[in-house]
């Protein structure tokens, strides 16, 4: 039975990663902050600690108080993290940059004294790539290559980068087994869809589910600005295919059906059973257009994503008007 740590379990994507690893058979311990907001966590040790505390670190990553017994994976999901009106507004900048800055150069500092290392998993954004690059809504550049000459479009972005260089170094210099994805935009039931803090498609159908036939939400920007979403599954797949590799290049996961942000109301609405109207309003919005581009995680590990958006979206707003009526 491998051992396996959770740094990030209480969030939407570290929850559904811990569900995945039990029902292979895995024993895990998850970390973080909160327990799952939405859901009972199926981990077999849950820790409530913060990462930022380098003694919490120590403490979580050890079994029986010795550095030779110590965890065959980690994957290390926790950052301080939002939707656009978290990382794009510039009022948390400070915050996301120390936050999870500090919790990777605690885990990557702690994981190097093991006798014998874990393998390493680090969940990156599609965040890092150059703004320069995505400013056509419909011809986005995020292949992998082109990382640099760097330009992230946001604070998050560039700790994001950092991190990745952080855990690669530790690779090259003390021998780590590391592997590294690049997130596009990952949705589906138990994430956040109020508060500040959600991303488009939670929050366009949360909007949607509390409208009225015929009725009206506003949606930042002119509607244009184009992104791909993978649910959430999906990415947990992406993720154990990777880990299951011997890729140790950096790599997407995401979708590559990319679609504008007012046809993804549409979709919502039309799956609601609504005429929704839309009043594009002045709001952050990062890059005009992002995609994800799988070519490279396919030829190396063989992975793309087989669900189309609407069947996710689907889902996801049945969960989130759900969520409403409780």
């Amino acid at each position: 039975m491998k051992k396996v740590l959770v740094c990030g379990a209480g969030g939407f994507i570290g929850s559904h990663l811990v569900k995945r690893l039990k029902n292979e058979g895995y024993w895990v311990r998850g970390v973080d902050l909160k327990y799952p907001e939405f859901s009972q966590t199926a981990a077999d040790e849950f820790v409530i600690g913060d990462l930022r505390d380098h003694s919490t670190v120590m403490t979580v990553m050890h079994l029986n108080k010795a550095w030779d017994d110590g965890f065959d994976e980690i994957y290390q999901l926790a950052a301080d993290m939002g939707g656009a009106g978290y990382i794009f507004t510039g009022d948390h900048d400070a915050d996301v940059m120390h936050n999870s800055a500090t919790i990777n150069l605690n885990v990557v500092s702690n994981a190097v004294k093991f006798a014998k290392k874990p393998k390493i998993f680090y969940s990156s954004s599609a965040c890092i790539y150059p703004a320069y690059n995505q400013t056509d809504p419909e011809n986005p550049l995020c292949s992998e290559e082109s990382a640099y000459p760097a330009a992230p479009d946001s604070e998050y972005g560039w700790e994001k980068l950092f991190s990745e260089r952080l855990y690669l170094s530790h690779a090259r210099n003390y021998g780590l087994d590391v592997r590294i994805a690049r997130f596009h935009n990952i949705f589906g039931p138990e994430g956040t869809w109020r508060g500040g803090k959600e991303k488009a498609p939670a929050a366009i159908c949360r909007k949607v589910a509390e409208c009225d036939d015929g009725g009206t939400i506003e949606v930042w920007g002119d509607g244009q600005q184009t992104r791909s979403f993978l649910y959430v599954d999906e990415c947990v797949e992406g993720v154990l295919r990777l880990m299951r590799s011997d890729c140790q290049s950096t790599v997407n996961i995401g979708s590559e059906e990319m679609i504008k942000i007012n046809d993804l109301v549409k979709m919502v609405a039309f799956i609601a059973g609504k005429h929704i109207n839309i009043k594009n309003i002045d709001g952050p919005v990062g890059v005009r257009g992002r995609n994800s581009d799988n070519n490279l995680i396919y030829l190396k590990v063989g992975w793309k994503p087989k669900q189309p958006l609407i069947e996710g979206v689907n889902i996801t707003y049945d969960w989130i008007d759900q969520q409403i009526k409780i």
